[in-house]
């Protein structure tokens, strides 16, 4: 068996590029042990979970808002509105059922995974 000081003395006869190759080598087999491993479903939620809407519908759904609280919303922007609240909607409800699966999974409340990820609960408009 090898002792512990063998491989230092191996280490001191290296040169300077072999030495911070092996650093470099040694710090990605740490990195690699310590870093969270995820699962293929884990990885798949947590893409939908940080997806968010289409910057153009988003950008769309407050100039509509806009209309609507300066009441100047015509009846075919209303409907539009109310499409692109629906569609924001069903994107919430998949996140918030991802969201309950990933807690499942990591077997802790849903408002501790929310905190861990730092996911604030939005507000209503």
């Amino acid at each position: 068996m090898m002792s512990l000081d063998e491989p230092f003395e191996a280490i001191d006869e290296l040169s300077e590029v072999d030495l911070e190759n092996l650093v470099d080598r040694a710090l990605l087999v740490r990195a690699r042990r310590k870093a969270p491993v995820l699962t293929a479903k884990e990885t798949e939620l947590l893409l939908e979970i940080n997806q968010g809407i289409a910057t153009e519908l988003g950008d769309r759904y407050q100039v509509l808002l806009k209309k609507r609280d300066d009441e100047t919303l015509g009846e075919t922007e209303y409907a539009e509105l109310l499409e692109i609240s629906n569609q924001i909607e069903g994107f919430g409800v998949r996140r918030v059922e991802a969201l309950s699966k990933l807690a499942a999974i990591r077997q802790v409340p849903l408002l501790k995974l929310m905190d861990d990820l730092g996911i604030q609960n939005p507000g209503v408009r």
